[in-house]
């Protein structure tokens, strides 16, 4: 599964907290994640979007806990998924909650 080429629209995203704990094994893609929300293009989509990266030392499994605007939340478990569907879920999530990005998808 290829990851979204438009980018990361975060438009429905109020805030994102990805924890992990870095000496563990399976934080790869959680840490890939993180680098493709926080990028300054992603971050532009909406300025009011809290991203927030809480570092453990305590051999944590990777958890990415997403919050949208309208008080729904979702919660990914970054041990056994790739980046890909980790962003993959947060876009369709977001496509969803956004009915402007519908309609510019459909054309």
């Amino acid at each position: 599964m290829a990851a979204p080429k438009a980018g990361v629209v975060l438009k429905a995203v109020k805030k994102i907290v990805v924890q992990f704990c870095p000496f563990e094994s399976n934080v790869r893609s959680t840490r890939e994640f993180l680098t493709r929300v926080g990028s300054e293009k992603a971050r532009s989509s909406n300025m009011n979007c809290e991203v927030t990266a809480q570092v453990k030392h305590d051999r944590s499994q990777p958890v990415i806990d997403i919050t949208f605007i309208d008080g729904d939340k979702l919660l990914m478990k970054g041990a056994h998924l790739t980046c890909a569907e980790m962003l993959s879920a947060l876009q369709s999530r977001c496509q969803a909650k956004d009915p402007q990005a519908k309609e510019t998808s459909k054309k």
